[in-house]
């Protein structure tokens, strides 16, 4: 629903505060003055700059702003917009005033509209206040913005369809503003729209946010050793992109094992493989100092996702993140375990074309909802990499780094493809041979034997192979014993 239809549909029923969550705050302002101007309804905007748009009494502070509704209104309704009144809320004389406000405006046709970035109600006013969210431009609004840059006359050559579908695809969960700006320099530094500019100009915007990062790299399966049946299945799962049947679009996979066996370099390399940006969320960056501003983190990174499908959703250890989910309430006061509420409410229920990876190096430290059926596409153990898939591995990393592929390789059993890259990397850079850089790469299945022991336990009839099809199970586990009543020797001969 748009933005304007909602609030025609809000104040025609009587909602006298209303709350629009915005990234775009001027966008949303001039969509509420089209409404009024089209209703003929009053409209008045504040901010503490500009004070009463109007103009018709001075405003100055947010008091005397609230008290501009005090006057006699004309029988139509009256729409107050307060942008980013967010920040005078602390004030109690402020906060009870907006209270007061709102209660009288239901019967006098008096509506009070605050437009800012965050939701921040306090709990004096949560309930007289209706929440909409001022969505990011989806793909027919991100086209006007980019027509808009050629009118008639234009120095700029106009773009055909597949140029301007291009760059549009490129900016997908940018703002209406960060999208103009990166179209015109786009022109200015190619003359023409490049989907290589907007990619640079969104990976600046989602660095400014603090918690998502753009991966722009190179990195692809033919430079990833084993994990045959992992990339089968997400290939062949990833196959109906753009696929509008919501209930046949794949939903991700969780992907466990011991550090170093190619978890993190997978997730960046599908997005490659499949044509799709691979966003980074950060969860310890989502972690903020005020109250409620934690879960309007991950909300809003969220959102933004949702606006860039599609794409690929990568979290990197997601157990930290969630590892104190179960003791919230006495450590942080439910905000661990509010995070992950969320999380597993998009999980479910999100409707966008956004494939979701996460990594586990522990399995302890997930909390039991976390990985139950339809979350995921499935749950893989990675385990660390076989003979064949090891000797794939030296080729890619001796071929990398320039080194004889000839010469004597060190004893690799249990290791995993970081060492086996390292052990590469330091023959290049000491320039000896790979048996004496072995001598400086202690492996993790030596410094953690029992915390991969105890993985393969967990992962045992409980996940997928990511090198073969089917369930996993450890290769040499001990032979199970019989388990019965306890044999009693027979007693001895005299």
């Amino acid at each position: 629903m748009s933005l304007e239809k909602e609030i025609k549909e809000l104040v025609c029923a009587g909602f006298s505060g209303i709350w629009i969550e915005s990234q775009e705050c001027d966008d949303a302002i001039a969509s509420i003055r089209r409404v009024t101007e089209e209703k003929e309804w009053g409209f008045d905007v504040w901010d503490i700059d500009r004070q009463l748009y109007s103009g018709v009494a001075p405003a100055p502070g947010p008091m005397q702003a609230l008290r501009f509704l005090d006057q006699p209104q004309p029988k139509q309704p009256m729409l107050m917009v307060l942008k980013n009144f967010h920040r005078f809320l602390g004030n109690p004389e402020v906060l009870q005033a907006l209270a007061n406000r709102v209660v009288q405006g239901k019967g006098e046709g008096k509506h009070i509209i605050i437009v800012a970035p965050v939701l921040q109600l306090q709990p004096e006013v949560e309930k007289l206040f209706t929440v909409v969210h001022h969505e990011l431009p989806d793909i027919e609004q991100l086209k006007v913005v980019c027509n808009d840059l050629f009118p008639e006359g234009c120095a700029f050559a106009k773009p055909t369809e597949q140029e301007v579908a291009a760059v549009v695809d490129a900016s997908r969960g940018l703002t209406r503003q960060e999208a103009e700006n990166a179209y015109a320099l786009s022109l200015v530094r190619n003359n023409k729209l490049s989907p290589d500019t907007i990619w640079g100009i969104k990976a600046q915007t989602l660095e400014k946010s603090g918690t998502m990062t753009l991966y722009r790299g190179d990195a692809n399966f033919e430079n990833l050793g084993g994990l045959e049946n992992l990339k089968s299945f997400c290939l062949r799962a990833m196959r109906r992109q753009g696929e509008t049947n919501v209930d046949r679009r794949p939903k991700g996979v969780l992907l466990l094992s011991p550090p170093g066996c190619g978890k993190s370099q997978f997730a960046k390399a599908l997005g490659n493989e499949v044509g799709r940006p691979t966003v980074m969320l950060d969860f310890g960056s989502l972690m903020g100092k005020f109250v409620g501003e934690s879960e309007g983190n991950m909300r809003r990174a969220l959102k933004q996702v949702d606006a860039m499908a599609p794409c690929v959703l990568f979290v990197d250890e997601i157990e930290k993140g969630l590892a104190g989910v179960g003791s919230s309430g006495q450590t942080d006061s439910g905000v661990s375990a509010r995070l992950f509420g969320t999380l597993l409410t998009w999980l479910n229920d999100h409707t966008s074309d956004v494939f979701f990876i996460g990594t586990c190096n522990d399995a302890s430290q997930l909390p039991a909802p976390f990985a139950r059926a339809e979350r995921f596409d499935g749950i893989f153990f990675v385990d660390l990499p076989a003979a064949e898939q090891r000797a794939a591995i030296w080729d890619i990393y001796l071929k990398q780094f320039g080194l004889d592929e000839r010469q004597e390789k060190p004893d690799d059993t249990n290791w995993t493809g970081a060492e086996i890259k390292s052990c590469c990397r330091l023959a290049a850079l000491l320039d000896i041979p790979l048996v004496d850089a072995a001598q400086n790469v202690v492996p993790i299945s030596v410094t953690s034997a029992e915390q991969i022991e105890r993985l393969r336990q967990w992962a045992e009839g409980r996940c997928l192979s990511a090198d073969t099809r089917g369930i996993y199970t450890r290769v040499g586990k001990p032979a199970v014993q019989p388990t019965g009543r306890r044999r009693v020797a027979a007693p001895a001969k005299n």
